[in-house]
């Protein structure tokens, strides 16, 4: 960090923040300085301070310190700014414009991977799905929710839709799995209707978990299969940034 273009003060104020905030039990003033190595007299100004902004809260009767309600307010107002298509339809747009194609963001609904959003169709194709459709677990958008989401729900999921696939390879599958993660796409042929075929990536958030899926649909023939192709890291390129807004770096 450049420290010629930061506020020391403002960073050890967020530091002092950051350590109640991870805290499982509000934290006395002793304890609060262990973890900091601020000063008794300048650590007892910042928490007057933050405590004065409501970002702290001190209960006067045990001397201890936690969050103050103005994290409420922000964390609210982050919700309410975390609309994955008001943020991200440009994006979407964008990749429709570059590859030609009609594009979908599904997320997770319920118990299903569900299509909440399509842009650029193309009303002369029938894609096999619309707004509302669940997809199966051997479409693009399936194999990526595989992929990324480890949660109990998805796994039943999983489960149950394998259930369904005669001859399900668990093993070849579990190596396309590996692929999706490592190259960042997930290819389909088909997988629900003739002649149709997509590619999807993924939306990942800060700790690498899956907030949706944007897939690209599109005649089989004009569909790409390589994921080293020029067309297709340019949309993992932009995935990526999509990404990015919600904290995620690809660094481990």
């Amino acid at each position: 960090m450049n420290k010629a273009s930061t506020i020391g003060s403002l960073i050890q104020g967020f530091g002092i923040i950051d350590v109640v905030a991870k805290s499982d039990t509000p934290l006395k003033f002793t304890e609060i300085q262990e973890h900091t190595g601020i000063s008794k007299s300048n650590l007892y100004k910042y928490l007057n301070t933050l405590t004065e902004m409501d970002l702290l809260y001190r209960d006067v009767k045990q001397g201890s310190y936690s969050l103050g309600y103005k994290f409420l307010e922000y964390g609210n107002a982050a919700m309410k700014n975390n609309d994955l298509v008001m943020k991200l339809s440009h994006y979407f747009k964008e990749i429709s414009n570059l590859t030609n194609m009609t594009t979908s963001l599904a997320v997770w609904l319920n118990d299903t991977p569900v299509i909440t959003n399509i842009w650029n169709t193309n009303y002369g194709l029938n894609i096999g799905a619309q707004i509302g459709t669940k997809l199966p677990l051997l479409s693009a958008a399936g194999k990526v929710f595989a992929a990324y989401s480890n949660k109990e729900e998805i796994k039943l999921w999983l489960e149950q839709e394998q259930a369904k696939i005669t001859n399900f390879s668990i093993e070849e599958f579990s190596k396309e799995l590996y692929e999706i993660r490592s190259k960042h796409v997930a290819f389909a042929i088909e997988p629900l209707i003739k002649h149709v075929s997509s590619w999807s990536l993924p939306i990942l958030d800060y700790k690498k978990d899956l907030l949706g899926t944007i897939t690209i649909i599109g005649f089989t023939e004009n569909i790409p299969t390589d994921s080293s192709s020029e067309l297709v890291q340019k949309v993992i390129g932009i995935s990526k940034e999509m990404s990015s807004i919600y904290g995620y770096s690809d660094k481990d």
